[in-house]
Order: C-alpha cells, then structure tokens, then sequence
C-alpha cells in the first residue's frame, strides 16, 4: 500500500483501538423535476428562479412523488443487492434549518425503499464487503451561502443569503453498516467505496454524482474502540465532497481521537466540518438522535407499493455495473489485479479507456494515467479527471511519442504546456520548439563533442564495450537538451567508434 501523509500517526492509534466507520452517501437524481412538483432542476440557474408553492411548503400545496426519482432508488438498491420493500412510505422529518423552507424534510424512516445490501470493493488486492443497512428516498435542501467571510461558513460572515432552488430534488442516502476489522487500510476502503458507488450511480445513468458540485457527497461516521469491547461514540464529519478528503476525514478523525481516549476522556457525537486545506475537521453541532427529529408518517403522500413485476424488470434492463466492466476490461487489456486496482483507485479507469477509444494503445494509456498525470493530480490535490487535460488529448500526445516526434521528456513538457492552457499537443509542441532530432547531419557534432569530451569512455566502446554507449548518449541528450532522438544517437556513437549498432 502507498505511504500516505499521517500514516506513522494512523499505525500510532491502531496499536490500542480498532476504528469503525461507517458511511451515508447522498445522491441527487439526474431527473428533469423534482421530486414532489414539476420545477427543473438545472444545477446553476439563477437563485430562486426553480421554484413554486410546493417546494416552499406553503400552505394548501399538495406534493405529488416523481415517478422516475422512485425508479432510480430502485435502480441503485438492485445494483446494490438490496432487497426492495413491497410496501414503504414517506415520513416528515422535522427540524428547523435556514434552508429548510418547510421546517421539515419528506423523507423515509422505518420504512425505507431498499434494504439489506452489500458492496464489494477492493483495496491492494484484498477484497472487503461493505454492507449496506439502507436505501431510502427523500428531498434535498436548499443552499445557504455565507457573504462577507473568508472561508465561505457562517462563522466571520456579515451575512447570509438563502436559494431554494436545489430545495425538493430527488436524494436518495445509501447508508452503510458500520465496518470494521480493515486496519491500517480503513480510509482507503472507505474511499474505494464511494468511488464505486460513484461508478455504480454514474454506469445506472441516475445522476451525473459530480462531487464538485454537490450531487453527490459524503457524510463520514468514525468511531473508536479497544477490541473486544463495545462500539466508541461516533463523530460524523459532514458533506465530504471529494473521494481524496473522504479517505483524509476518515484518516484524520482516527488520528484526531486517539488522544481524547488516550487521556481517558470522552468523544462527543457532534458533526464536524472537513477543512480541504489542513485536511483537518472542526466542531459543528451535537448530533441529534432519531427521535429528536420527531419522525412521522406523511399525511399528503400514501404508502408506495413497488409492483414486483416491474422490480423484476428493472433488475433485467440493469447495465454492465462497474465490477463487470473491471473484469471484463482486465482481460481485454492484459492488466493484472494490481494494474487495475491502481488505475480505479486513482479514478482514472474512465479516463484509460476514454484515451484507448482515442486510438492510444491500453499500456501507454495506463503508463500515462498511473504514472505522471496521477502525479500530477496527487500534487495538486485534485482528482485525475479534474486535470485540464482530456483523454484525446493523452492520446494525441501517446501518438506523437509513438510516431518519434516526441520522446518522455520533451512529452512531459507538452503536458506542461497543455494543462497551463497553451493549446493542444501539435500547437503547444509548435510553440515551445518540442521536437525530437533525429537527422544525422544535426546530431554529428553533438556526438562528436561528447566522443571528444569523454576520451576514456569512448576508449570503452572502441574496444567493444558498446554498454558504455549511454554515457555518452546521456551526454549528447544533455547537450541538445533533451531533444535528440536516443536511439539515432546511440546508432551515431558506435557507428563512429566503429562498432556494429
């Protein structure tokens, strides 16, 4: 497993106490109206330009389920082996929030859509089944938005503003049971869940789970407790937005906690709020139970009786699911286990095969995305498909360093040039002076200044040790910095030392 920022900390805490976490991840719908009246749903419209008397809650409006946000929780408990309720039905959840417009939430409690799943995910080879306790329908919120601060929270704001757009889009909550028992690869199962419930959603075609924007977040449940003994008070660290900080907030909570029970005091079940740039997480509130929000039974909304028939019908019409496609996209690559561990765990198996579809051969796609670009995204702090470079565009490089206009170097560079904005590949290599030399005539005297400058190696070569050949293909790639062709240089060297290349 790769070292990780904390891991000495993380390997400090799992010598005295077993972590447990468990995971609620919220997907927002990709349906055209919501989830009780007919308003759209277009992500970045003007605040309060979606919405009508229903979503607000005011009085004599009545709200009507969408028949497609119900669809698409079936859809997700199936692709998650949930058995689907028979008979469920919608309950209010009541609590006052600012963008809460009804003070309340349609939701589902005691009665939920799907239950009992599982999903199998798999970290550096070792398979763990994360088990699912539920399924469930509801409604978003809407969007509170912190003016005046720095950080964008309410805290150091002059004000505040409130948009109900979002308020009454389908959301469906895939809940976890708590896991335990992964050790020192806990936060990187929790990470490689979501990234497959992510690919999972996405492959359903039931939302576009763009975590940037919001349709897809994570609340993360950790706890702490020596083994043997009954489970540590839970903390959940709220709207995780990213796979990279849902593997940090687990990570850092573990670490976080391990002091407090050290010392022999308490963990308070509050929520906390993850910090992108420290990777760290701040108090939020106490955390409510169940029977503080009061649950009951939606009196404007009858029970929902799925028809098996149709269950049985959407479970046929099911596409390929991510573990199918891995496996099947394993072999026609001739990747190993490990190969394709790495490239979904870095998020970058979309991305290969979009760069294959371009014409670029799967090993130089892997070599790409595994290697520098995943680099890159893990220096930025970003996902690999956050880059500004597209998989055509990998590919167009791959082809000119297949072709010999480019080699790894001079390539690299281009990648400089194209995710500082510069253009594509030809035009970025056109404008930088990017190519590899390859003409005799151009690198003789460069070979013939090393030959000269390296009198004791080219001595080597001339009395057959024709390995010592890449010192000075080393010296003249130097020289021309790094634009001449290595293998035409190397042909160049011995030719003129009178060796066979």
């Amino acid at each position: 497993m790769q070292a990780r920022a904390g891991d000495a900390e993380l390997l400090a805490a799992l010598e005295t106490y077993e972590p447990v976490v468990g995971l609620e991840t919220h997907v927002e719908l990709g349906t055209e109206s919501k989830m009780f009246c007919g308003c759209a749903t277009e992500f970045g419209a003007e605040p309060n330009t979606q919405i009508c008397p229903v979503c607000l809650g005011l009085p004599g409006a009545l709200p009507v389920p969408n028949e497609k946000g119900i669809e698409g929780t079936i859809r997700i408990g199936l692709a998650l082996n949930c058995t689907i309720a028979t008979w469920c039905r919608f309950a209010r959840k009541n609590y006052f929030y600012p963008d809460m417009p009804k003070n309340f939430q349609t939701s589902q409690f005691d009665e939920p859509l799907c239950i009992d799943g599982y999903l199998d995910v798999v970290v550096d080879g070792e398979t763990f089944r994360v088990e699912i306790e539920r399924v469930h329908l509801e409604e978003d919120t809407g969007k509170s938005l912190h003016v005046g601060g720095a950080t964008g929270r309410i805290q150091g704001a002059t004000h505040s503003l409130v948009d109900f757009n979002r308020a009454g889009i389908p959301l469906v909550e895939v809940v976890t049971k708590p896991f335990a028992g992964a050790g020192a690869k806990t936060p990187a199962v929790a990470r490689a869940y979501v990234s497959e419930l992510r690919e999972i959603c996405r492959a359903l075609g039931v939302s576009d789970v763009r975590m940037e924007q919001g349709s897809m977040r994570c609340d993360v449940n950790v706890s702490l407790n020596k083994p043997g003994e009954g489970l540590g008070i839970r903390t959940e660290t709220k709207n995780v937005n990213s796979l990279r900080s849902v593997e940090r907030a687990v990570r850092g909570e573990i670490i976080r906690q391990k002091p407090f029970l050290d010392a022999g005091e308490r963990i308070y079940q509050e929520t906390r709020h993850f910090h992108e740039d420290s990777g760290q997480t701040t108090s939020g509130r106490s955390k409510e139970e169940a029977t503080d929000y009061r649950y009951f039974p939606e009196p404007d909304l009858v029970p929902m009786a799925p028809d098996p028939e149709w269950v049985r019908r959407l479970k046929a019409e099911l596409p390929e699911l991510p573990a199918a496609r891995q496996s099947r996209l394993k072999s026609e690559w001739g990747l190993s286990d490990k190969d394709m561990g790495a490239l979904v765990s870095t998020g970058a198996l979309d991305l290969m095969s979009q760069t294959v579809a371009a014409g670029a051969s799967a090993a130089d796609a892997r070599k790409w995305w595994t290697g520098e670009l995943a680099r890159r995204a893990n220096e930025a702090g970003i996902e690999a498909s956050e880059l500004a470079i597209t998989p055509q565009q990998v590919a167009e490089i791959i082809g000119l360093v297949t072709s010999g206009r480019l080699n790894d170097k001079l390539a690299r560079s281009v990648v400089d040039g194209v995710l500082a904005g510069e253009g594509n590949p030809e035009a970025v290599m056109k404008s930088r002076g990017l190519v590899v030399v390859s003409d005799t005539d151009t690198l003789g005297a460069a070979v013939d200044e090393a030959i000269a400058a390296n009198g004791d190696v080219a001595g080597k070569i001339r009395a057959g040790k024709v390995a010592a050949a890449g010192a000075l293909v080393g010296a003249v790639m130097k020289s021309t910095k790094g634009q001449a062709d290595a293998q035409a240089v190397r042909a160049l060297i011995l030719e003129r030392l009178g060796q066979t290349p």
